[in-house]
């Protein structure tokens, strides 16, 4: 009870190191307190509780009065890493979806003006800059799946994939990294073009990872031998979510795979709180929405035609589902 009391101060103090610029701050050296408080405008007399709090939550390290970053945070809250940053955009978005939590466990509403998942989509691509921090967040929400899925999933049976709702490239780029014989195609509506072009190439992998603008509802998917659905049938209601199962299984070649990643809920629903809350979000935000169980996902991947399907975990709360044609 104490560490749920305690969550929402934990979350502030990470949105104010990130918001301070503290962790771009030591990307380049380790600095004494009152260094770094002269670098990021942090008032001395509360500067002390601040930096000694991000050591505890594992953020920071210190020797003597001299901090440091540690591996993780060097990795993702330095902004001048621009292809690993996860950014404040992510972390407050992900501090302000409850803002009116209360309102949708009242009325069963999602709070926008989206009527589906079709008009949510076309407010998060409607500008240029609604677009990049759309990408952005996505790409936080799937690096650490990215990372794991580059080991579990057995790749070398397979040469092509595509990623359906690419959104920056971040799980194809970083799975052609771990892969050179690899090559893939990013799959999202034309407006992600830009942004995805900008981070594979960061990544150095533009030369094997094309985009392809389409609509994952109006247009055919491109043909692959693995086809991949990260943090996207989430956004709709069952019936939509099967036909975008049955829509790869006519794109896959007999063999082929279909591989589904989210932050899968238990089966026994009892565990997994960050699957039931990101459940709630999706309520919250994209009318017909729902996070699923991997029994559920298991059961529309049999009825749309796939075999050998299994569920496995990747990281933190995510797992993944994968059928075979």
């Amino acid at each position: 009870m104490t560490d749920l009391l305690w969550a929402h101060w934990k979350t502030r103090t990470l949105l104010a190191a990130v918001d301070l610029g503290v962790f771009t701050a030591l990307a380049k050296e380790p600095l004494p307190a009152p260094a770094l408080c002269r670098r990021v405008g942090l008032h001395p007399r509360p500067a002390a509780d601040f930096l000694d709090a991000l050591v505890a939550l594992g953020l920071l390290r210190r020797s003597g009065d001299v901090y440091a970053n540690t591996p993780e945070a060097a990795e993702y809250l330095d902004a001048g890493k621009p292809v690993s940053y996860l950014g404040d955009s992510f972390l407050a978005r992900c501090a302000g979806m409850a803002d009116d939590l209360v309102g949708v466990l009242r009325t069963g509403e999602a709070k926008g003006d989206a009527r589906d998942g079709r008009d949510f989509y076309a407010g998060q691509y409607a500008s240029s800059d609604s677009v990049r921090a759309f990408q952005r967040d996505m790409t936080a929400l799937s690096i650490g799946s990215a990372h794991a899925l580059a080991e579990r999933f057995p790749w070398d049976r397979y040469r092509t994939l595509v990623d359906v709702g690419c959104a920056q490239g971040a799980l194809p780029g970083w799975l052609l990294r771990h892969h050179p014989h690899l090559t893939a195609v990013g799959f999202d509506l034309p407006p992600a073009r830009e942004g995805f072009e900008e981070y594979v190439e960061a990544l150095g992998v533009a030369d094997r990872l094309e985009f392809r603008p389409g609509d994952f509802f109006s247009d055919p998917l491109p043909s692959a031998d693995v086809i991949v659905f990260g943090h996207i049938l989430h956004n709709w209601g069952e019936e939509e979510k099967l036909r975008l199962l049955e829509k790869a299984y006519a794109a896959l070649p007999p063999g082929g795979a279909v591989l589904v990643y989210e932050t899968l809920i238990d089966d026994d629903r009892r565990s997994n709180a960050v699957g039931l809350i990101l459940s709630l979000i999706m309520h919250a935000e994209v009318p017909g929405g729902f996070d699923y169980t991997g029994a559920q996902c298991r059961e529309w991947l049999r009825r749309t035609g796939f075999r050998d399907i299994y569920v496995e975990h990747l990281d933190g709360p995510e797992s993944m589902v994968v059928g075979v044609k």
